[in-house]
């Protein structure tokens, strides 16, 4: 499989509108005459159609949700990034690449980043021009927080619900399009397959899950802006209906998947509290610019937390690592809270927590400055942990957030697949081996709002491609194998459900390739995973019909392709023999415990291809090379 990054020579700063103007165009008649799927409604896939379609385009738009505006990106809680430098603190385009470069540490394409770095400030205006209630100051200017890995106040913000109010912004955008009649929105409909015709995407195969119906949509081309694959660890702060159907189908269909081990740990996160548990929920990042994370110094302290006395509390971040201090990158402040707790020193009934505490704020800034800032994220904790956080700390532990990995793309956003492109979390091209806070928002709506629309039309522009309808024989092939799929779930009637599979390989995945892996770790894992799923194919049941609502079938096409994701990541995780953001080989660190990567060896992108069923997968390598900001053993002390 040959990798052309596509990335446009000259100086960095001028790489994207050198290759702007250099790409080819689609005139505003011709425009009409093509159409384009989108798969997906959160802030990438969203603003993508809605921008494509204010363009001329014919879009057809889906999601399995009842609406657009219930996308996962709904959830998205702290900020978005923008180098405004509206704080006049030394901020500026080409430091939020920096920063971006080195959160994740050093294992993300340049130029890529620099891009997302100088759309940043586009993002915002556009979004106050559609009415999105950003924070203001006193004096009406927008305001900032910091976020982790910065030390600058770069995020917008409003309150604990920016991505809630930056999806109704694309969702405005979207349904004006689908009320003009150039969007068609195909809601409560599932992508099953990819329909690749002469080594090109023309189109995909749904099922409506209301009806079961199975039904061939044609394309002249397809973007996939279908989120990350996070819940293939069972327990995350994802939304249940997150999945990886889209790309994994994709994978098989020929786009190469670009580093899968690549997982963020979110480090403040509500602790699990038993096992009868289905998902986590994330506490905003942003709640680290006011509360001071501790544990007590002594194991075993079971006193209230407000009975232990300041000269008897370790607030490890702030010293550990002084300059960024409670500040620190999500990865460092994950795994150092594990460290803690590790260590004995944890908290709360299970010993897996650490403290969020607000207590100094409330003294320096007064309850309503608190209130005002974080005011429906203590709401949210208080109703799920009954504990009142403007009394007590709140208690936080890791779980899985964010997934860097993805499908990989080019430069325009192209998977291997030509026609094929991928925005958002569904695609690896940003954030390296660990992600920014603040910073998905950011990239969801750099590659819906700015980048689609202008490298989908070099695309369309650069040949001529056959009319295909949904008669072709390679849609008729991929609905027949979707109908046998569903046909073998339902007749299996095994002994267990589809949830015990799903927790079972979360708990492998969580186990062997969570916040820590080892070799022989994700060996274990690679022997375990298999006949779990060999168990799934001989076991499960699946109740009900096909054609009719079926959320059990749903569940069962999702976790089958969990239980092949879940062997492609630790095998990858395997493969890279070192430490670097948020994937951490015991094997490989620092003498004082931090991640030890090896540049000579691993400075690539591991882009796998998929081989067969049963076959191991090619590992492709796309050589990282960095110019502008040089490599460095990364540091926050």
């Amino acid at each position: 499989m040959e990798l052309r990054a596509r990335v446009p020579d000259g100086p960095i700063e001028k790489k994207w509108d050198k290759h702007r103007f250099e790409m080819k165009l689609v005139n505003p008649a011709n425009k009409r005459k093509f159409t384009i799927i989108v798969v997906g409604s959160g802030l990438a896939g969203g603003s993508g159609a809605a921008t494509l379609a204010e363009l001329g385009y014919n879009v057809k738009c889906f999601c399995f949700q009842d609406s657009p505006r219930r996308a996962h990106s709904i959830a998205a809680q702290g900020g978005i990034n923008a180098a405004k430098n509206y704080q006049n603190d030394g901020d500026s385009v080409y430091r939020l690449f920096y920063d971006t470069v080195k959160g994740g540490d050093f294992r993300s394409r340049e130029a890529n980043v620099y891009r997302l770095a100088q759309l940043s400030v586009n993002i915002i205006d556009q979004c106050v021009a559609q009415g999105v209630p950003f924070a203001r100051e006193y004096g009406g200017l927008l305001a900032n927080r910091s976020f982790g890995g910065a030390q600058v106040s770069r995020t917008f913000y409003a309150r604990g619900q920016t991505g809630q109010q930056l999806l109704l912004g694309a969702y405005q955008a979207l349904e004006r399009q689908i009320g003009k009649g150039t969007v068609r929105m195909y809601p409560r409909t599932e992508m099953l397959d990819l329909v690749v015709i002469d080594g090109v995407a023309r189109g995909i195969v749904t099922r409506n899950l209301i009806t079961g119906a199975i039904e061939s949509h044609t394309a002249d081309a397809v973007v996939l802006g279908t989120g990350g694959y996070g819940n293939v660890f069972y327990l995350s702060t994802n939304a249940k209906g997150s999945n990886a159907t889209a790309i994994w189908r994709a994978y098989k269909r020929g786009a190469a998947f670009a580093n899968p081990c690549y997982t963020q740990i979110h480090p403040t996160c509500i602790p699990k509290s038993g096992e009868y548990q289905s998902k986590l929920t994330l506490m905003s990042e942003s709640l680290r610019n006011d509360g001071r994370v501790w544990v007590p110094l002594a194991k075993g302290d079971k006193r209230p937390p407000n009975q232990i006395p300041g000269a008897e509390r370790d607030y490890y971040l702030e010293r550990m690592y002084p300059s960024f201090g409670n500040l620190a990158p999500r990865d460092i402040a994950s795994r150092a809270a594990k460290r803690v707790c590790d260590e004995g020193r944890g908290v709360g009934p299970t010993g897996l927590g650490v403290y969020l505490d607000f207590a100094s704020a409330i003294q320096r800034l007064g309850v309503e400055a608190i209130r005002e800032r974080y005011g429906n994220l203590f709401e949210m904790y208080q109703r799920i942990t009954d504990e009142n956080p403007y009394v007590v700390p709140m208690r936080i532990y890791p779980a899985v957030h964010y997934t860097m990995g993805g499908l990989w793309v080019d430069y325009n956003l192209m998977s291997t697949i030509p026609g094929l492109h991928v925005v958002g979390e569904a695609n690896f091209s940003d954030h390296g081996a660990n992600r920014l806070g603040a910073s998905a928002l950011m990239q969801g709506l750099a590659d819906g709002y700015y980048i689609i629309s202008n490298t989908i039309a070099d695309y369309l522009a650069s040949g001529k491609l056959p009319p295909v309808d949904a008669t072709h024989p390679a849609f008729r092939e991929a609905e027949a194998q979707i109908a046998s799929r569903t046909t073998r779930f339902l007749s299996i009637r095994g002994t267990r459900t589809v949830d015990s599979f799903h927790r079972e390989l979360g708990n492998i995945m969580w186990e062997y390739c969570g916040m820590s892996r080892n070799e022989e770790g994700l060996e274990t894992a690679l022997q375990l995973i298999p006949k779990l799923r060999e168990e799934f194919w001989r076991d499960v049941n699946v109740p009900g019909s096909a054609d009719t609502l079926n959320q059990a079938l749903e569940k069962a096409g999702r976790v089958a392709d969990f239980l092949e994701l879940g062997e492609l990541i630790c095998l990858d995780a395997l493969e890279r023999r070192e430490s670097c953001g948020g994937h951490f080989r015991e094997e490989y660190q620092t003498p004082d415990g931090e991640a030890l990567r090896d540049d000579e060896h691993f400075a690539y992108v591991a882009a796998w291809e998929y081989a067969g069923q049963g076959r191991r997968p090619i590992l492709n390598k796309e050589p990282l090379d960095f110019e502008y900001v040089h490599l460095a053993q990364r540091s926050y002390k």
